[in-house]
């Protein structure tokens, strides 16, 4: 071999192998998205033998489960198995430690929160589903690290490119920063669906009409006879003055019938952790960006009852070390486009939402106009010191409870959820149980003039099976693709299914069924399912429902 040979080949060498180590060279699975789901999802595949890279947006892993939604919606714990099991099983060992009890002792605190949390822990199966965020995020960054997980943070799809195909197989996907990912098998854990559409796969944003799966809890839905009447509230920025024009956010008239289509997505928010704890707390401020009149329906509500209490309208739901998971801060009508529009609008509706939260914590606890005792009780609460440190103590992951919906092979409706007349969907890669659960929509006038809330359901069930062919694309549109959290279903299935637990189920079955994918050189939507549920029950998860529950 010549010198000058030696030189070109050397060259070649320097140039293009740091590239393919940064980024460029194969994977067998791919994770889009590092919600909690993506994280079982990675730790699995890498369980099985597989070379497995999980791309985060951020610098963090686990989604809502690591960012303040910390009181699990676990109202079935029995029915938890596999890698989900272990995590809450992990949470249970930490909080046995009596150096993770800083400022208050574990009996008290189960105590507390025995209400809310359905308990909050199992001793006999040792699982605790309560807990603090960077916990949870510290033992998930270890899972990973164990399986041998190889994480890129700070990345995100270049959704301006569409993923790059062979026939009915993405092949690679670019990420903003340049870097090509090539893999095998994809997986899109993300909670907006952005992979999933860039690969030309089909959804639906928005709500179906009861007419399209014959179903009764779908489309508009102005609740008349459920939640708080509004309907004694002036909706006009200067009371009884029409032409002062609405308060923001209340839609004019009803834009349809009621149960017919619409493109609209329940109200996100963002969780916040708060405590009282006098050494660990920072004092709430007035966000610059404060606006009196997002909270001027609120305020005209305590006016007409001024025995309200702060618990109607937050929940303070208790965590570990005095601190609290934080809900109901829920911005109406302001998450509509949020799931298929640029990042830069996303980013825009994220500080929205950020400044609502914020300014309603400081309006409950400053504005004159709230009962004493409101603010009393609210001036005992303020940011975390010890969380999200990176963030400014206020959590990085908005609570996207709905965005895009995948329609693929099988469409998990409300027949397959609800409690009665159920028609139990076949090939089982996990099992679901939380009610029917959406949160409102929208705020509009009706035909009277008078104010309505919009949009909620709220009905048990119990537990129902979902089908593996709800987390696969039609085979047509996409033969290497899984989706455990944008999953197929209605609206109003997915407002049961779209629990953290049950998204980590259906992660950890989405990889398994990749993995066996690999192995056995087939689209996923040939997998073998008798293979595939063999493998997850070896690997602990649950399948069935209990014969308790049987019908």
């Amino acid at each position: 071999m010549t010198k000058k040979l030696i030189l070109i080949i050397f060259f070649l060498g320097v140039v293009w192998l740091p590239r393919t180590i940064a980024g460029a060279g194969l994977y067998d699975i791919c994770v889009y998205g590092e919600s909690a789901s993506g994280v079982i999802a990675a730790v699995q595949g890498a369980r099985m033998g597989k070379k497995v890279v999980l791309i985060s947006k951020n610098r963090h892993v686990g989604g809502l489960a690591t960012s303040g939604l910390t009181a699990t919606d676990m109202n079935r714990n029995d029915l938890v198995g596999g890698i989900t099991q272990e995590f809450y099983k992990k949470i249970y060992s930490h909080y046995l430690n009596p150096e993770a009890w800083k400022n208050q002792d574990r009996d008290s605190f189960m105590t507390s929160t025995l209400k809310r949390t359905y308990r909050g822990k199992n001793d006999e199966r040792g699982m605790q589903w309560v807990y603090e965020s960077y916990v949870a995020e510290q033992i998930m960054i270890g899972m990973l690290k164990d399986a041998g997980v190889e994480v890129l943070y700070n990345e995100r799809l270049n959704r301006k490119k569409a993923a790059m195909r062979e026939g009915n197989k993405i092949k690679s996907i670019l990420l903003e920063s340049g870097k090509i990912i090539s893999a095998r098998m994809f997986i899109d854990a993300s909670y907006e669906g952005d992979l999933l559409a860039n690969a030309g796969v089909s959804y639906i944003v928005g709500r179906e009409a009861n007419s399209q799966y014959n179903e009764t809890f779908n489309g508009i839905r102005v609740n008349y006879d459920q939640g708080r009447d509004m309907s004694s509230i002036n909706p006009y920025v200067k009371e009884g003055k029409p032409e002062s024009g609405l308060l923001p956010y209340i839609t004019p008239q009803l834009w349809g019938e009621q149960g017919a289509a619409d493109k609209r997505v329940q109200a996100y928010c963002y969780r916040l952790t708060l405590t009282n704890d006098p050494r660990n707390k920072r004092i709430i401020r007035k966000p610059n960006n404060y606006q009196p009149l997002w909270y001027e329906l609120l305020a005209r509500q305590l006016r007409a009852e001024p025995e309200t209490k702060l618990e109607q309208i937050i929940t303070l739901t208790p965590m570990p070390n005095k601190k609290t998971d934080t809900n109901h801060l829920d911005f109406f009508g302001a998450s509509y486009d949020y799931a298929e529009t640029d990042y830069k609008t996303r980013d825009v509706i994220e500080r929205q939402h950020k400044d609502y939260a914020l300014g309603m914590l400081w309006f409950l606890a400053n504005d004159r106009r709230v009962p004493e005792h409101i603010r009393l009780q609210m001036r005992e609460w303020g940011l975390p010191k010890d969380e999200f440190s990176d963030t400014d103590n206020f959590p990085y992951q908005i609570y996207v409870r709905e965005a895009r919906r995948m329609v693929g092979s099988f469409i998990m409706t409300e027949k397959n959820v609800i409690k009665n007349g159920r028609v139990p969907a076949e090939h089982s890669v996990g099992l679901g149980s939380y009610a029917l659960d959406c949160h409102y929509v929208s705020r509009l006038l009706d035909k009277d003039g008078k104010l309505k809330n919009e949009g909620t359901i709220f009905s048990p069930t119990v537990p129902y099976t979902i089908s593996y062919y709800s987390i696969v694309p039609k085979e047509e549109e996409c033969a290497n693709l899984l989706v455990p959290v944008c999953m197929s279903a209605s609206h109003v299935a997915y407002s049961s299914i779209r629990m953290e637990p049950v998204y980590m189920i259906l992660g950890q079955s989405a990889a398994t069924a990749a993995c066996i994918a690999i192995d056995s050189g087939l689209p996923v939507q040939r997998v073998s399912y008798d293979v595939l549920r063999d493998r997850l029950l070896k690997d602990g998860q649950l399948l069935l429902t209990p014969e308790k529950d049987k019908e």
